[in-house]
């Protein structure tokens, strides 16, 4: 007897239906119907408009703030189970609340450990995500989990640039390892920024770790949240005689004033992805979309191929 694999389908929360219009065109599909019912005190539920059974469907969320986005994820995964779907694959390009991946002062919750809890209990039976803050959170699920990098998009247009005298850069301690992974594969140098803060969100003082004299700088990093860091990283690298600092990072949250920051800052580009949908355009923002990576590693997971040659580092 010959083996079929069922079809699968593309659905995506509200919030996350433009990144996944472009994954279902790369993929091949069109994307699934689903609609949502509001109830006037907030309440919300989803409803498949079309038949799962039987097959594998891929969930396109993004679980940035507020909670109704995770929300919303955690009802189709439970609405996709008891709809009879064989497998229920959660594409969760920006993986919410994962900064807290473990209790840094007393009395304070695992985040990042109580929302993978929350998605094997709601039905998911893989997990698809990119940079992760930490990449210890895969070992939260108990399901498998498709750790993507962004590297895979950034590094062919870094490359596309042609600078010279490339100096790749870290805004924090905590990511180097990212950093020295880009300067490998780049040839090139490494610095790293040491940054104290008064409070979240507000940082002191801030040194760098080697020589920006006569460099071209990338900062590199998994997020970008109020644009305080890298703002202040771009401005203390030009003063110490860079050339030119730009800035990578994977997941745009930009909050707060962070659009104004970036635009005031010595940047002279920040290279996002769009794991997360713009509040605003700006003249200093480019983004690269991460639908065509997501698109073929989903046709990868459906096929039962190896992924691995999607991984530039």
């Amino acid at each position: 007897m010959s083996y079929f694999e069922p079809e699968a389908k593309v659905f995506a929360c509200s919030q996350s239906k433009e990144l996944a219009e472009k994954i279902a065109k790369h993929y091949g599909v069109e994307l699934g119907n689903v609609t949502f019912s509001h109830y006037s005190d907030g309440e919300f539920q989803p409803s498949f408009e079309e038949s799962i059974r039987g097959l594998r469907v891929f969930l396109i969320c993004s679980t940035f703030p507020s909670a109704d986005n995770l929300m919303e994820l955690l009802l189709m995964c439970d609405a996709a189970k008891r709809a009879s779907a064989r497998h229920i694959t959660a594409v969760i390009p920006y993986f919410g609340w994962a900064r807290q991946d473990r209790k840094d002062k007393p009395r304070v919750p695992i985040g990042a450990k109580l929302v993978a809890k929350m998605l094997e209990t709601a039905g998911a039976t893989r997990v698809m995500t990119m940079d992760l803050h930490a990449d210890q959170i895969q070992g939260f699920f108990e399901k498998p989990v498709d750790h993507l990098y962004a590297s895979t998009i950034f590094l062919p247009y870094v490359e596309s640039l042609g600078l010279e005298n490339l100096t790749i850069a870290s805004p924090d301690m905590g990511g180097s390892k990212r950093a020295y992974a880009y300067a490998k594969y780049l040839h090139s140098e490494v610095v790293v920024c040491y940054k104290q803060r008064k409070k979240a969100n507000v940082i002191d003082t801030m040194e760098l770790i080697g020589d920006v004299q006569g460099r071209n700088v990338i900062l590199v990093d998994d997020m970008i949240d109020t644009g305080g860091t890298l703002a202040k990283a771009a401005d203390v690298m030009m003063e110490r005689g860079a050339l030119s600092v730009r800035a990578i990072c994977t997941h745009p949250i930009l909050s707060g004033g962070a659009y104004e920051k970036i635009e005031n800052s010595s940047l002279t580009e920040l290279i996002v992805t769009d794991s997360i949908p713009l509040k605003k355009q700006s003249s200093k923002i480019r983004v690269l979309s991460c639908s065509e990576l997501f698109a073929d590693v989903m046709h990868m997971v459906q096929n039962n191929t190896s992924i691995s040659d999607k991984f530039i580092m």
